[in-house]
């Protein structure tokens, strides 16, 4: 059995590179097959080839690398040789998609676009992609509608669209493929991490080394499903990699750049929770607490004013780096702090001078 072009979410990148905040913890099926009586052995990634439609070997390859698929309930490799009676799963971490990309005349901060590309600054607050829950109102369905005129863009074809996400109240840079090669390109650059990314964020206190590097595979925490947690020891988790360098001080806080040399999700609020820097305002990680300074109440109306100012967590994707998938020209954006982060830091850096 072959599954329609429409259906092939497998070919979704932004759920096989660990998107972020969106995804939901359960997994879900997507597509079951099971091996003949007289199957031979067979790589499994040349078994889905014969299945799926309209999908390269090497997404099928990156799928599995990213433990999508499963045979006989376990997660396997590229490298899997399919045996009789196999029975063989894809498992993303969303449901099917039930309804259609809906069209909606959402406001887009486009900061630069080509034939093959776009580059929005997206706003905190602004969920990414349609999900459980979410199938209107989102960046998704913004492009549908802003590409409305493009004939070579569908916003149902998962071989366009976005490549990699931001959660929903994180803002900044973010790069939509206009076109299905574009996307495999892009697509590869992120799983090779050869993109560059760096954020902005507040976080509490001041990390004692002026820069440095913060390492530690991330999963899902075993008592708290919601969040990620960094497993020291390596045996769970993904491997993930921060680069932090303090810019700014301000007693209580600092402003810090943050470079990803991984993508994980929520990789920067968990990294920083873990060397004890939550980011400030960030309600799941238990950065909307005052964690550092005084117990007066003329201090807690100033981090409450603070909290009020920046209602979400202080983390902005400032730059974004990639080598353009047409032309391989280095592109690279910047973005500005937005006006809540600024009005927040700039709140801090008064309170601090006057101290």
């Amino acid at each position: 059995m072959t599954y329609p072009k429409e259906t092939e979410d497998i070919l979704l990148s932004d759920d096989l590179f660990d998107p972020g905040e969106e995804k939901e913890d359960q997994l879900y099926e997507h597509f079951r097959f099971t091996a003949d009586r007289n199957q031979s052995l067979l790589r499994i990634d040349k078994f889905l080839m014969d299945r799926l439609t309209n999908i390269s070997r090497n997404r099928i390859q990156l799928a599995a690398e990213a433990n999508c698929i499963f045979v006989n309930g376990k997660a396997v490799k590229s490298n899997y040789r399919v045996k009789p009676m196999d029975v063989i799963t894809i498992m993303m971490s969303r449901p099917r998609y039930e309804f259609e990309t809906v069209p909606e005349d959402i406001p887009l901060d486009i900061v630069y676009e080509d034939n093959e590309l776009i580059v929005v600054n997206k706003p905190a607050g602004l969920v990414v992609h349609p999900g459980h829950g979410n199938y209107q109102g989102t960046l998704v369905n913004g492009l549908a509608y802003y590409l409305k005129d493009d004939p070579l863009y569908d916003p149902a074809d998962p071989c366009v669209g976005l490549v990699h996400r931001i959660d929903k109240d994180t803002s900044g840079l973010l790069v939509i493929a206009k076109r299905p090669e574009a996307k495999t390109n892009l697509s590869l650059q992120f799983f090779n991490k050869t993109t560059q990314r760096k954020y902005v964020a507040l976080v509490w206190g001041v990390p004692k080394e002026p820069e440095g590097r913060i390492e530690g595979n991330i999963g899902r925490d075993p008592h708290d499903r919601m969040v990620m947690t960094v497993f020291p020891g390596g045996e769970q988790g993904k491997p993930a990699v921060t680069h932090y360098r303090i810019l700014e001080k301000f007693g209580y806080v600092s402003l810090v750049e943050c470079r990803l040399e991984t993508g994980r999700t929520h990789q920067i609020r968990t990294h920083m929770k873990h060397i004890g820097h939550p980011i400030f305002n960030d309600g799941r990680y238990g950065g909307n607490a005052i964690l550092k300074g005084l117990q007066s109440s003329g201090y807690k109306q100033f981090i409450h004013n603070c909290f009020e100012i920046c209602p979400r967590q202080a983390l902005h994707a400032k730059t974004l780096g990639f080598a353009h998938p047409a032309t391989g020209e280095e592109m690279f954006f910047d973005s500005e702090m937005p006006p809540d982060m600024q009005q927040l830091t700039e709140r801090w850096r008064k309170y601090y001078r006057t101290e």
